[in-house]
């Protein structure tokens, strides 16, 4: 099952030669600071491995990077973020998917796990790909469960790890990869999808 083709979901955030402005230094929320015209930031249309990629300096304790768009999320519906990125020069950083749930109010759905494993980048010049799997349900392989109460996401990464660093990150994708979780197969409902733990006692 493939929701962004049966149900016409757009996943896909925009890719940076698209413009800094679509890319949030903050949560992705709207009115938020932007990466356009930041120092730290530009986009570099001819990486060897990249091609067009945004290269960023971290300058704070976290560095965020999320998209403004909006990435729907409802139950039963499994998501894999992925982002390639290299060191540059200076201290290396550590590396992680990252969100910010919101709810169809609009509020933080702080319970969802906005975290993915992190990465440490350990030379200069080497591509790693770092990628977490978001998903409603408490299933082995979901890095980041939401639960049924986010509607939407907003995407990116996080640069943890000593400051002063510069990277340069591939545009980032987003995957519907819910057919690794659901067997077409079988037409039944897997409870875990809903907030259920699934272990036959716990509601």
């Amino acid at each position: 099952m493939n929701k962004a083709i049966t149900q016409g979901l757009v996943l896909m955030p925009p890719p940076f030669s698209a413009g800094l402005a679509l890319w949030s230094r903050e949560d992705g929320l709207s009115g938020q600071g932007s990466y356009l015209g930041q120092p730290n930031a530009a986009y570099v249309p001819a990486d060897q491995d990249f091609a067009g990629c945004l290269e960023l300096q971290k300058t704070s304790a976290v560095q965020k990077l999320r998209c403004f768009q909006s990435i729907p999320c409802q139950p039963g519906l499994y998501l894999r973020v992925t982002a390639r990125v290299k060191a540059i020069s200076g201290a290396l950083p550590t590396v992680r998917i990252a969100g910010w749930a919101g709810s169809g109010s609009g509020s933080n759905v702080s319970s969802a796990d906005q975290q993915g494993p992190d990465i440490a980048l350990t030379s200069y010049g080497t591509v790693v790909t770092v990628s977490a799997i978001v998903g409603s349900g408490n299933r082995p392989g979901v890095d980041m469960v939401w639960g049924t109460a986010p509607a939407f996401g907003h995407f990116g990464i996080d640069l943890t790890g000593p400051t002063g660093g510069v990277v340069r990150i591939d545009d980032i994708t987003i995957e519907d990869v819910t057919d690794v979780f659901h067997s077409e197969m079988f037409d039944w409902v897997d409870v875990r999808d809903y907030g259920a733990v699934g272990d036959g006692v716990t509601g």
